[in-house]
């Protein structure tokens, strides 16, 4: 099997251990050498404070944090790894091929990671610590372990495609469908993270009596502004629900743009891409643009919610907004496509009330302004320990 292209880029590993990783013993879920291994990656990573999405993923992979994760599993000692995975990552989202990587790991297999194609300086941080930590300290896993930068060349897609066990496919419908295109073999695992869409759920009246809304702002930014708003977690519909939505809206939205306008930065194509998106919307529903004095916030409120409301969303802080009196008012926005519910001020068991009565076909997700972005093993539904891993039945 051809495994050097002129395209292909070698980041950490080499050809030579992509040959060799059909032979590679596999381990079970949770094996202490790995999780050393991430706890000292943590240790490496946490010294960087430069960029906040590196730090989150040092601290995910602690050793703590990592046998927190591992207790919630009773078979760990009935599973191994399934093989090869073969992670295809977003090229929008810097640190998202490492939460993958480790799950991965994490699970018992060896990996080979398409990195994004994008200069992201997160990207080389981490992928210097772990060459660093393979070439030291934990060279006992370094046939576990290839990152590589290519460009959509379908010979070499269809290259790891064959080899691999199992197929991790991080991006739109598009990349999903084009991927596909590569054949696997007949046992081999594909899970996919396809395109999907997030909303936010703020309780007007507890959002005016808080003390803390210069927090509750700085959680809404990071789950937005922090990636542009690509990220499937991050919310497009803001709705709210309570007695002073008016209030609310407008302090809010006031502060968001203070936050905005000291930290993030637009190009112009962004602004133009919002303005054509805006224009597309309005030809198609009844929607009325909030007043604004920049781009840097665009808002769309909206009559109703429209299943295919979302085939018109678009990114750089461009919102639909729409007034509930509970959360039985979203259940159209709750389709396969939609990951996660963010939320302020709405309890719990109004949540659990909401899906025992409504039984939404999507929502993966339900999780306080803020946490959006936080990984877990379980992911859009998929337990991925369980969904890497094999279970070895003894009768």
């Amino acid at each position: 099997m051809q495994l050097s292209f002129n395209e292909l880029e070698y980041v950490v590993g080499s050809a030579e251990i992509v040959e060799k990783m059909p032979d590679v013993r596999v381990l079970r879920p949770f094996d202490d050498a790995v999780i050393e291994f991430l706890n000292d990656l943590s240790g490496e990573l946490r010294r960087n404070r430069a960029y906040p999405d590196v730090a989150t993923f040092g601290f995910w992979c602690r050793k703590a944090a990592i046998l927190k994760e591992k207790s919630k599993y009773d078979d760990v000692t009935e599973r191994f790894g399934k093989g090869i995975v073969f992670h295809s990552t977003p090229s929008n989202v810097p640190v998202n091929f490492a939460f993958s990587f480790a799950a991965g790991l994490l699970a018992g297999n060896a990996n080979i990671v398409r990195l994004p194609g994008k200069p992201f300086e997160q990207v080389s941080i981490i992928s210097n610590a772990v060459q660093k930590l393979l070439d030291t300290r934990h060279q006992n896993l370094a046939s576990y372990i290839v990152f590589v930068k290519f460009p959509p060349v379908k010979d070499i897609t269809d290259c790891f495609s064959a080899l691999c066990n199992v197929r991790v496919i991080w991006g739109g419908d598009m990349t999903v469908a084009e991927l596909r295109q590569s054949k696997i073999q007949a046992r081999t695992t594909e899970i996919t993270f396809a395109d999907r869409h997030s909303i936010a759920v703020i309780d007007a009246d507890a959002y005016l009596a808080s003390d803390r809304r210069d927090t509750i702002i700085q959680n809404f930014y990071n789950d937005t502004y922090y990636t542009d708003q690509n990220a499937c977690t991050s919310p497009r519909i803001v709705f709210w629900q309570g007695e002073k939505k008016e209030e609310a809206r407008k302090d809010f939205w006031k502060r968001v743009h203070e936050l905005v306008a000291e930290k993030y930065s637009m190009a112009a194509v962004q602004a133009v891409g919002k303005l054509n998106a805006m224009y597309s919307v309005a030809a198609q529903k009844k929607v009325k643009l909030q007043s604004a004095e920049d781009m840097f916030i665009t808002r769309l409120e909206v009559d109703r919610i429209d299943k295919d409301l979302m085939n018109y969303k678009y990114n750089s802080g461009f919102y639909f907004e729409k007034d509930i009196d509970n959360l039985k008012d979203i259940i159209n926005v709750c389709d396969l496509r939609c990951q996660t519910i963010t939320y302020y001020g709405i309890k719990q068991e109004d949540f659990r009330e909401f899906l025992e009565a409504a039984r939404p076909v999507g929502v993966d997700r339900i999780v306080p302004m803020g946490k959006s972005m936080d990984f877990a093993l379980v992911w859009d539904g998929y337990d991925l320990i369980r969904q890497m891993s094999r279970r070895v039945t003894i009768i």
